[in-house]
């Protein structure tokens, strides 16, 4: 059986050679701070096994979150200034390959979806998944991305191997520490729903929808899931507020809605939030910011247009096919 525990630990190891780079990276002035804070990073996605498994406590990684916030208010991680190629380069590169540059990245999202709607049914001999149960789309993602760096290895042929290594650790220096947002916005969201937020905006919501109104039911989702995405800046973490307060008491419960349809058109709709927020900011400050766009919110005035009416297209779809 592949199981997940297999990418977090890479990416725990990905992020603690991203530390020791940085460590002798002379030309980052706030090259220690940083490393600590991609270290911790990196330690906690391993450490994060044995707490899952009762071997260890999690009041540790509490305490490794509030470093990471800490470091991040303090100004860190900061950038250096050693590059793999130079812009002329890139340019050349560019001219060079043309379209193909994009295959890396569209091998992604086919392996992905190929692991989550095949391979995550097949059996072994034993009769045991191939791939951990409820894990599939994850593992997929993990392979796929395995398999864009081949394909980029291949196409591209870099000097070095350690090459993808220093590439990864310069967009991260751009992105800084929002590259942790999305894991902490949603872990927000769990926090939120633990201490009965959900429940309470359940409250509200009886007051607002018509008795029996399917459409109203299913307007309220899913802009509600939009409305929460922008204040908090990820629908990760909109989603266990606005599904325990309307979507499953009220579409699944109540009208009968088929839960894998609700719920991932409920993303949906949340992801339209995510286009029309700066909270957001690793959709749409960062790419400015990678850019060097004259107007930081940019991005978000570009996406404003196609949000809304695909917010529109998403209400439709859940009331089509969903019930």
């Amino acid at each position: 059986m592949i199981k997940v525990e297999w990418f977090y630990w890479l990416c725990g190891i990905f992020f603690v050679l991203i530390a020791l780079q940085v460590l002798n990276d002379r030309s980052n002035p706030k090259r220690i701070g940083s490393a600590v804070f991609w270290g911790i990073l990196g330690i906690s996605f391993g450490y994060g096994t044995f707490v899952v498994n009762k071997q260890a406590p999690a009041w540790l990684l509490g305490i490794a979150v509030i470093g990471l916030a800490v470091l991040a208010g303090s100004g860190f991680p900061g950038k250096g200034q050693e590059r793999t190629t130079t812009p002329a380069q890139r340019i050349q590169f560019a001219d060079r390959f043309g379209n193909k540059l994009f295959l890396p990245a569209l091998v992604i999202p086919v392996v992905a979806a190929l692991f989550g709607a095949w391979l995550a049914k097949v059996k072994l001999g034993d009769g045991k998944p191939l791939l951990q149960t409820g894990s599939a789309t994850i593992i997929g993602l993990g392979v796929a991305s395995l398999l864009a760096l081949a394909v980029g290895m291949a196409l591209l042929r870099p000097r070095s191997p350690a090459v993808p290594l220093h590439e990864g650790r310069r967009l991260l220096e751009h992105i800084g520490w929002a590259a942790i947002l999305p894991q902490m916005l949603a872990t927000l969201g769990l926090l939120f729903n633990a201490s009965g937020v959900g429940k309470a905006v359940g409250r509200v919501t009886d007051h607002l929808v018509p008795k029996g109104s399917l459409i109203a039911a299913v307007a309220l989702y899913c802009i509600g899931m939009a409305v929460f995405t922008i204040i908090m800046g990820n629908a990760f973490a909109a989603f266990p507020v606005m599904t325990a307060a309307v979507g499953w008491p009220l579409l699944v419960e109540q009208f009968n809605g088929t839960p894998a349809i609700v719920f991932a058109i409920g993303m949906l709709a949340g992801f339209c939030g995510t286009l029309c927020t700066p909270m957001a900011a690793n959709f749409n400050l960062v790419p400015a910011a990678l850019l060097e766009m004259k107007d930081q919110y940019g991005p978000i005035k570009a996406q404003i247009p196609t949000a809304i009416p695909l917010l529109g297209c998403n209400i439709a779809l859940m009331y089509v096919f969903a019930f």
